[in-house]
């Protein structure tokens, strides 16, 4: 599943992974799913996304100052990737943060993003311990070698349908990303 954004993003938006009805049906990360019909419409209005809807790759949808990728790559059975698979996709999230090089700040979008993301600075280095990082709706952690990470609920239909997760909950994190990116 390609990723989707602006290269000179300073905010990413870190995911879990393709979802099987969504993006790997329209070739877009959160596009033509209830995740998707949840996040663009606060992408836009923080505006990140040159429009509140995306159904398709060929719908003009634009993004600035921001790039969406996940921690695997292809859609787990039951939204529940496997340590293996998660082990396998992870060179690919490496060299996008690498190649991101304005990247600033990076909203952790559920659990196992924001545990995918310590991960990966593990790996490459900067992370010594993961003592202390906890992840919670809201938090924001300076991490070693600059990056801000911010964690928010995973905009799926089963926290957005119960009210675990609004839309000015998580408009007021990607209106928090952008502050910290400086955008």
């Amino acid at each position: 599943m390609p990723s989707f954004g602006d290269p000179n993003a300073r905010v990413m938006a870190l995911g879990l992974a393709p979802g099987a009805h969504g993006s790997n049906r329209t070739g877009r990360p959160f596009t033509g799913d209830g995740s998707g019909d949840f996040l663009y419409p606060v992408l836009h209005q923080a505006g990140f996304a040159s429009q509140p809807k995306a159904v398709s790759r060929e719908d003009g949808m634009e993004l600035k100052g921001l790039w969406i990728t996940s921690v695997a790559r292809c859609a787990p059975p039951a939204n529940k990737p496997t340590p293996e698979e998660l082990r396998s996709c992870a060179p690919w999230l490496d060299q996008e943060i690498s190649l991101l090089t304005d990247l600033r700040v990076v909203v952790c979008l559920g659990r196992i993003a924001f545990d995918g993301l310590l991960a990966h600075l593990a790996r490459t280095g900067p992370l010594k311990t993961r003592a202390g990082y906890v992840f919670a709706h809201g938090a924001e952690y300076k991490l070693p070698g600059g990056l801000i990470a911010i964690a928010s609920y995973h905009p799926s239909l089963q926290n957005t349908n119960t009210g675990k997760l609004t839309r000015p909950m998580l408009l007021k994190i990607f209106r928090r990303a952008g502050k910290l990116a400086e955008l």
